[in-house]
C-alpha cells in the first residue's frame, strides 16, 4: 500500500538536527552569559559582630598608676634640678653683679673722704652707715688671696643678696663687744660657704676706710683642754687663747637654733645687762660670723667666733700698704 499525500506523519529527519543545534548554541550563550556574571555582596540590616574586649585586671591598674607616678616623679625631678640650677648658679651670678656695685660705690666714697691718721692705740671710728650701704671690707686669707667682700650694713634678705650684712646694734670694726655680720651659705654670692673649713687662729681680717682690723678664731671647744701645747703652739695661735670670766662658754664654732640670737650679743651667749655690768677694761672686741646650716637648709645656724688680735691703721702716704696677715692663706 502506497501512502497518500494526505499522510501527516510524515519524518523529516534533516530538519529535526538543525533545531537541536540551535537549541545547544542558545543553551551555550546562556551558560556563557552565566560565567561572566559579577555576584555583589548581599546586604543586610544585621549589624556586625562586636570585637572581643580583653578584661582589666588589677595588675595592669597598678602598671598603670606606677607608670603615672614614675613620669610625675621624674618631672619633680627635673623642675628640683632647675631650681637648684637657679639658687647656685643664677644667684650667685646676680650677686656677684649687685657685690661689684656696692663695692666700686664703696671705693669711690673712700676716695672722696681722705683716710685720716689716727693713734695706733685707737681701736674705733665713729660712723653710722644707712641700711644696705657698704662700710667695710671682710677679707678671709685661709680662703684665699681673692676672698674679700663687702660688708653692708643690716640683715635683710635684698641686702644679704648683695653681699654680707652687719647685725644692726652690734659693735663696728674694732670696738669693744661684738662685731657680728650675716652671710648665705647657698647662692646669692655664697660668701660664708666654707665657713665650716675655718681652724681656730685664721685671720678674719676687716679693712675701714681708716685702718686694717685683724680678728682670729677662737679655740674650738675640744681644743680648749692643752691648748698651749696642741694648737695653741702654732705661730699663728700667738696671743690667742680660750677666754675667762663670762667670755668662757665663747668657742671659735657651734651650731646653734635660728632662735638663739644671743650669740651675737657683746657677751656671746649673756645677756646685754651683764655686758654692761663689765668693767671697760674687761670687755673684749669679738667678731661673729653666722650662716646657715647645713648647707641647703636653714635648720639651725653655723656660729664662728673670733677675738680682736691687732689693728693697722691707714697710711695716707702709703695707700697700697696691706698688712701681712693677707697673706696666710
Amino acid at each position: 500500500m502506497i501512502s497518500g499525500p494526505n499522510d501527516e506523519t510524515v519524518v523529516m529527519p534533516a530538519a529535526r538536527g538543525a533545531a537541536a543545534k540551535r537549541a545547544a548554541r542558545n543553551a551555550a550563550s546562556a551558560s556563557n552569559a552565566a560565567d561572566e556574571t559579577v555576584e555583589l555582596p548581599v546586604v543586610t540590616d544585621e549589624p556586625p559582630r562586636a570585637r572581643h574586649r580583653r578584661k582589666v585586671t588589677p595588675a595592669d591598674r597598678a602598671r598603670t598608676v606606677l607608670r603615672g607616678t614614675g613620669e610625675l616623679l621624674i618631672t619633680l625631678g627635673v623642675v628640683v634640678l632647675l631650681f637648684v640650677a637657679y639658687e647656685v648658679y643664677v644667684t650667685d651670678w646676680l650677686s656677684a653683679g649687685k657685690q661689684a656695685d656696692a663695692t666700686s660705690a664703696l671705693d669711690d666714697r673712700w676716695a672722696e673722704q681722705p683716710t685720716v691718721q689716727t693713734p695706733s692705740n685707737e681701736r674705733t671710728e665713729r660712723f653710722r652707715p644707712t641700711d644696705g650701704e657698704g662700710f667695710a671690707k671682710l677679707y678671709i686669707p685661709a680662703f684665699g688671696s681673692d676672698f674679700v667682700f663687702t660688708v653692708l650694713e643690716g640683715t635683710t634678705d635684698p641686702i644679704l643678696e648683695i653681699g654680707p650684712g652687719h647685725y644692726k646694734d652690734t659693735a663696728f670694726p674694732g670696738e669693744p663687744g661684738n662685731f657680728s655680720v650675716a652671710g648665705h651659705r647657698v647662692g646669692k654670692g655664697a660668701p660664708f660657704n666654707d665657713l665650716h673649713l675655718l681652724r681656730s687662729c685664721d685671720a678674719l681680717v676687716v679693712e675701714t676706710q681708716q685702718s686694717w682690723v685683724v680678728y682670729r678664731v677662737l679655740p674650738m671647744a675640744d681644743e680648749r683642754t692643752g691648748w698651749a701645747q696642741g694648737r695653741g703652739a702654732s705661730e699663728l695661735c700667738a696671743g690667742v687663747s680660750p677666754l675667762g670670766g663670762p667670755y668662757a662658754g665663747v668657742v671659735g664654732r657651734h651650731i646653734v637654733r635660728p632662735s638663739q640670737s644671743e650669740v651675737i650679743a657683746p657677751v656671746p651667749g649673756q645677756s646685754e645687762r651683764s655686758y654692761q655690768t663689765l668693767p671697760p677694761e674687761q670687755r673684749a672686741a669679738l667678731i661673729t660670723l653666722t650662716t646657715c646650716h647645713p648647707q641647703f637648709s636653714a635648720r639651725e645656724r653655723l656660729i664662728v667666733h673670733g677675738v680682736f688680735a691687732t689693728q693697722y691703721p691707714k697710711d695716707p702716704a702709703n695707700p697700697g700698704a696691706r698688712p701681712p696677715e693677707l697673706t696666710e692663706g
